[in-house]
């Protein structure tokens, strides 16, 4: 049975509870209220009786119960307990008998009266591999927890770790100059976000890299491997500063969580497009670039929320064949049903080259843009480079143009490229 196995039986407001956790973890910091929205959307999602969140204090290498029903905060030695064996392992442990298991500590039974009969116990890992606590599940009403179980709270405590980090974050800058603590924050909070590393793709090369304006911006991209494929994502959301940087967060974060739980990309679109169409701000949305590339086929689908221009720079013809936007931007307004996704075929040699208006719209000192004739060009005289090599180039030609002219956007390129033929 792999991980996915078994998410199809989600309902639809289960699918919706997920995404709206995710949204909440995008919102103001407050430790309580999110670690109660985790555990309580869990308990519902993966029908658990009990759910509790414990934290690292890694000075006293010890883990604290932050959230449960009936008991008092409670410290546990790192490697005591289910709970103790997880965080020093790192690995989730899934116990169908707790008093079976020789790891299992009773003493907190005992202390609340309760009967602990299951229970699946999952660390929380940053995003930079960083260990931040742990959250355990008790008792599934009806049997055991499954490997569907498994998958699905991982995507939870992904996501949970993630908003652990940041309230953290914000708790060690909260003594500096507010408003610089802020904006160091967010963009801390936003580059957390971008992958730390590119994916190994078999045949392929990529590249992504986000340059903003000021400390925060209103981009993001990604490149990860999902069950569905090679997640290639572009964004760039209104305005600039926190605000657009909170939004393009969250448009991310709720992405991945849709794709996690095994939605396909249209899906994963409506879905999330819908969630930001009820929470953003009047005027505000994220245009959006959002492919799956199978590498076994070359074949590229594509959604794009008023993301353009796509350029598909075919290798044969020495040319780039320019895809426009396919939808309005995420969460302009709720969509029925998104037109179907665009697909793409990679022949050796070829790239798909996803850049921001930073690149287009930047000007020399006379007003005059960069532009799309200019960036295919450089991509024809150097299609040859790998995707890192070429995205140099691309940056040297758009300084050169600018002549000293100020960065005024935020400049977000990704580029995917199919190897040549040998």
């Amino acid at each position: 049975m792999t991980p996915l196995d078994g998410l199809d039986a989600l309902s639809r407001q289960d699918i919706e509870t997920m995404l709206a956790v995710t949204r909440a973890l995008a919102a103001p910091f407050d430790l309580p209220t999110m670690l109660q929205t985790v555990t309580s959307a869990a308990c519902r999602v993966l029908h658990a009786e009990r759910g509790s969140v414990w934290l690292l204090d890694a000075a006293a290498g010890e883990l604290v119960l932050e959230v449960a029903s009936d008991l008092q905060r409670v410290r546990l030695p790192l490697g005591a307990g289910l709970v103790g064996a997880c965080a020093l392992e790192r690995q989730l442990v899934n116990v169908p008998d707790c008093y079976a298991d020789a790891r299992f500590d009773a003493d907190i039974d005992r202390a609340s009266g309760y009967h602990t009969r299951c229970s699946l116990t999952l660390p929380l890992v940053d995003h930079r591999g960083a260990l931040v606590g742990v959250m355990q599940l008790l008792n599934k009403v009806g049997g055991v927890f499954t490997a569907a179980d498994e998958a699905l709270a991982e995507a939870l405590a992904a996501q949970c770790a993630v908003a652990l980090t940041r309230v953290r974050m914000t708790a060690a800058l909260i003594e500096g100059e507010r408003l610089q603590q802020e904006l160091e924050l967010a963009r801390l909070v936003q580059l957390r976000t971008l992958p730390a590393a590119m994916p190994e793709v078999p045949g392929y090369a990529m590249h992504g890299s986000f340059l903003p304006a000021s400390l925060t911006g209103g981009d993001t991209y990604d490149l990860a491997l999902t069950a569905r494929g090679l997640l290639v994502v572009l964004g760039d959301a209104t305005g600039h500063g926190i605000g657009p940087a909170l939004s393009v967060t969250q448009m991310h974060a709720m992405l991945r969580m849709a794709l996690r739980l095994g939605a396909d990309l249209e899906t994963a679109f409506r879905h999330v497009n819908d969630q930001l169409a009820d929470t953003l701000a009047d005027g505000r949305f994220v245009t959006a670039f959002i492919g799956l590339l199978d590498a076994a086929t070359h074949r590229l689908h594509f959604i794009s929320g008023g993301q353009g221009p796509i350029l598909h720079f075919q290798a044969a013809r020495q040319a780039c064949t320019t895809y426009k936007a396919t939808s309005f931007p995420m969460g302009a307004m709720r969509l029925p049903r998104p037109r179907p996704p665009v697909a793409l075929d990679f022949a050796p040699g070829d790239f798909l080259v996803l850049l921001s208006d930073g690149i287009f719209e930047f000007e020399d000192a006379a007003g005059a843009a960069f532009g799309q004739a200019r960036v295919e060009e450089a991509v024809r005289l150097h299609h040859l480079l790998a995707p890192a090599a070429l995205a140099d180039t691309l940056l040297q030609a758009v300084h050169a143009h600018a002549g000293g002219a100020p960065q005024l956007d935020d400049i977000t390129m990704v580029l995917l490229k199919r190897d040549a033929a040998p």
